[in-house]
């Protein structure tokens, strides 16, 4: 056995490690902003009121595990079928108390421009607090978020 051979290979590793560290570490400082709040989206597009409650109970416990509202940055992107769960005609009343639960902590949900129209339902016939999404589409919006660190979550 060449330990000489065996040296340079250690060295090796031990660089290629550092620098995974260095880099894994740089990574997840993007997703902070600079206040070093966590970034985190979620993203909420299937017709189950389970799924849409579920979401609104994960983003509540997500603030108090992080500390509280101020320390995270949380984006709630809306598209698709999910539109109709928040219809403030036929909304679940456990659904409007968990998102406007949410919202009273400063969450502030954003619907897509796309299925407002798909669906003929303007922004007025959701429940409060909602605001269209920065791009028309509820896709786009996301990967410019998850461009920007957001991180994905899909419940």
């Amino acid at each position: 056995m060449n330990y000489k051979k065996m040296g340079w290979v250690c060295q090796i590793f031990t660089v290629l490690f550092c620098l995974f560290v260095v880099f894994s570490v740089a990574e997840a400082g993007n997703n902070r902003d600079a206040d070093g709040r966590l970034k985190v989206l979620y993203h909420i597009d299937g017709s189950d009121v389970g799924v849409a409650k579920y979401a609104m109970a994960l983003i509540n416990k997500h603030m108090e595990a992080e500390g509280g509202p101020d320390k995270i940055d949380i984006k709630v992107v809306v598209h698709g079928p999910a539109l109709k769960l928040f219809d403030k005609e036929t909304v679940d009343p456990a659904l409007r108390k968990k998102l406007a639960m949410i919202i009273a902590k400063g969450v502030q949900p954003e619907m897509c421009q796309v299925s407002m129209k798909l669906f003929g339902k303007p922004l007025s016939s959701l429940e409060p607090g909602f605001i269209p999404t920065e791009h028309p589409v509820a896709v786009k919006r996301i990967a410019d978020l998850q461009e920007q660190g957001y991180l994905y979550i899909k419940p």
